[in-house]
């Protein structure tokens, strides 16, 4: 059995993605402290090219307060990174299984999981993910080719 890395480049992103989504993040500074909470020991130079590569940027958010988002041009890289992750899917019953290249699987499932949360991926409930599998739940009982065709339309892959 493959031993997870929870310290890998792609977790450590997702863990960006999530922080900076959350509005927590109003320097590079702030990501460095919060990534070392998480157990992600970086530097600055290492968390500025992250926000670099993930499209943050830094500016006003609505109520008028600096801090790191994604704009909407980000969120068309970030579909094409998600799809360029999925090498395969399959589905059964109520599950969609989608395969990735080792190590992204956790990267993969925060994305859908946010997705879920954003209402942008309405029929599933949660995801589990491995080292290069995500377990994605469907809320229909026998949903699961359903929802494999709506992960695969979200992200924009044509596997």
């Amino acid at each position: 059995m493959a031993k997870l890395n929870f310290k890998s480049p792609t977790s450590r992103r997702s863990m960006v993605i999530k922080l900076v989504d959350d509005g927590l993040i109003h320097s590079q500074s702030d990501l460095v402290k919060q990534l070392a909470k998480l157990g992600f020991t970086v530097t600055q130079t290492t968390a500025s090219r992250d926000l670099e590569e993930l499209g943050a940027v830094r500016g006003k958010d609505k109520s008028g307060i600096i801090r790191y988002q994604f704009v909407a041009t980000t969120e068309n890289y970030r579909s094409k990174l998600l799809s360029d992750l999925i090498s395969s899917y399959d589905s059964s019953g109520n599950l969609a299984v989608l395969k990735t290249p080792p190590g992204a699987a956790a990267y993969l499932a925060g994305s859908l999981d946010r997705a879920c949360k954003s209402g942008k991926l309405q029929s599933a409930i949660g995801t589990i993910a491995g080292d290069d599998t995500v377990l994605v739940v469907s809320k229909s009982a026998s949903g699961g080719a359903a929802l494999a065709r709506e992960i695969i339309k979200l992200v924009g892959a044509s596997k």
